[in-house]
Parts: structure tokens; C-alpha cells; sequence
């Protein structure tokens, strides 16, 4: 199961139709909270997630997934990198707990490559 949580309904949507293009149930939230009120938290597979979103953020809902101790494999997003907090996010790529940083919209072949990583597959 990969989750997507973005609050851009059109990435939201085409991120989940890619996914589920790959052979993968897709599940789609609008929001960091949305995602960690639902019953998916704990049986996902792998989480893609908006870096930049109101509420919490998407390195905020990975760390909040690490205090519970159900952080899956994490591919972050964001259409404005320069945003982005770079010390926090490699040192957490480095660390293994983020697979990756990309750029939106998000390449389907790299996509592909990073779900293809994760044991069990769809």
C-alpha cells in the first residue's frame, strides 16, 4: 500500500494514478493530518508525501511517524527545492530513513525505480 499526501489535489491525483499504473494500491490524503487519522498509518508500504503543505509538513509527518514507530520507506516531493531544509533532508537520506528528495512533477521512470526498491513489490 503506498499513501500519497498532498494538499495540491491535481499532484495528489496524478501521483496516485501513477502509482496504482505501477501495481500499486494507492491511497491519497489531502493532508499530513488527514493521513495520520486514518486506518492506513500503520500498513503502508511506502509513503510519498508533499514536502511543503499547511499543518504539518512532510519531513514533520515523517518525523511524527518515526516517534510512533511505524516510519515505512518515505520518497519526499516538492515543486520549490530551494525551500526545502537541505542539512535535514540528507542527513535523513543518508540516514536511510528518506529514499529520496525529488522534484515536481515527479519523473514516472524515477518513480518506478524507488517503488521497485521496496521488498514485497506490489
Amino acid at each position: 500500500m503506498v499513501c500519497i499526501v498532498d494538499d495540491d489535489e491535481a499532484i495528489r491525483l496524478a501521483t496516485a494514478d501513477l502509482v496504482s499504473s505501477l501495481g500499486w494500491d494507492a491511497y491519497a490524503f489531502a493532508s499530513a493530518e488527514e493521513f495520520l487519522a486514518s486506518a492506513c498509518v500503520e500498513q503502508t508500504t511506502c509513503l510519498i508525501s508533499d514536502v511543503l503543505m499547511p499543518g504539518l509538513s512532510g519531513l514533520d509527518l515523517h518525523n511524527r511517524l518515526i516517534e510512533l514507530g511505524c516510519a515505512p520507506p518515505t520518497i519526499l516531493m516538492t515543486a520549490v527545492l530551494s525551500a526545502v531544509p537541505p542539512a535535514e533532508i540528507q542527513a535523513k537520506i543518508k540516514a536511510n530513513s528518506i529514499m529520496a528528495l525529488l522534484e515536481k512533477p515527479v519523473d514516472a521512470a524515477i518513480l518506478a525505480q524507488y517503488l521497485a526498491l521496496i521488498s514485497g513489490g506490489p
